[in-house]
């Protein structure tokens, strides 16, 4: 994977097991949250996985449509992994997606 070519909110299929606990597991669909300029320094990537489920009373889910298919963002798993991790890209999220994530992270961050 050629680091120049990752961008926020890139969506990649990403193999995030060994997972721990309660962490998400699997390899499924993520979207790259981290900012572009890290891409260049750091072998680390942040992301947040992609879900099909839909919970209402978490407040750190971001509705999304990615691929045609309705689901969240969860926040609340996002996490650093070597760009290693990301086995192939699947797209981009939407305009509107992107600034209801971007809203969502500055929203927890400022509290």
């Amino acid at each position: 994977m050629n680091k120049t070519n990752i961008r926020r909110f890139d969506v990649y299929l990403v193999r995030l097991d060994p997972s721990v606990g309660a962490e998400m597991q699997k390899t499924r669909p993520c979207v790259v949250i981290s900012p572009d300029i890290m891409h260049r320094f750091v072998r680390t990537v942040i992301i947040a996985p992609l879900t099909s489920r839909q919970r209402t009373d978490y407040p750190t889910r971001v509705r999304s449509r990615f691929d045609n298919h309705p689901g969240e963002i969860a926040l609340d798993q996002m996490r650093a992994v070597d760009q290693t991790r990301l086995l192939k890209p699947l797209g981009t999220l939407d305009p509107a997606d992107a600034l209801a994530l971007t809203a969502a992270l500055l929203e927890m961050f400022e509290q």
